[in-house]
């Protein structure tokens, strides 16, 4: 899905490492909760509390998941799935653009 109609947009962006990750807080007319943002070359880890499914809508970068004994490559579009009250790292190779969608 390329647009998303009927949604509340959080005004303050989340800010991350520095302003090298962003994103802005979107609830969809249906109740669901997602991010929309914008990675910049770097490596990263994050922790979830809920599980999330990562859509790379455009990027190149790879994943270290829960679990998973090596790296994984992900080029945009691809979606990837990250379980609750885990971490994974990433290593973002170029601009990625993401929407994160939570399983609250």
């Amino acid at each position: 899905m390329s647009d998303f109609e009927n949604v509340t947009v959080a005004r303050e962006a989340n800010v991350y490492f520095d302003g090298k990750v962003t994103s802005r807080t979107i609830h969809t007319a249906d109740g669901m909760r997602k991010t929309l943002g914008v990675m910049l070359p770097g490596d990263y880890e994050f922790g979830t509390e809920a599980a999330e499914e990562m859509d790379i809508s455009s990027g190149d970068l790879d994943v270290l998941l829960p679990d998973s004994d090596g790296w994984q490559r992900i080029t945009g579009p691809e979606v990837f799935h990250v379980p609750a009250n885990a971490s994974f790292k990433l290593k973002v190779h170029s601009i990625t653009n993401y929407c994160c969608s939570y399983a609250d």
